[in-house]
């Protein structure tokens, strides 16, 4: 499997409103941390997050979490 494009090297915290999102795998995406069809023709697909109530979401940009989308750390560990 090919590596994601590292789009960030710390989090980025959003105040987010209940609905349904796509998170950026690929790293590729002009309007991170959200997937904008960069990833089209490559192994990667977006993960789909349902948020339902209005709250802070520290969103991966390493493209390395173990999370899913959410920033569990990983980025400290990162060259």
């Amino acid at each position: 499997m090919a590596n994601p494009t590292k789009a960030g090297d710390n989090p980025k915290m959003i105040k987010m409103q209940p609905g349904d999102y796509y998170w950026c795998a690929c790293g590729e995406s002009k309007n991170q941390p959200f997937c904008d069809g960069s990833h089209q023709g490559t192994e990667f697909t977006p993960k789909h997050v349902k948020i339902e109530e209005e709250k802070e979401v520290y969103w991966c940009m390493c493209k390395h979490s173990k999370n899913n989308s959410f920033c569990d750390g990983t980025h400290r560990n990162l060259k």
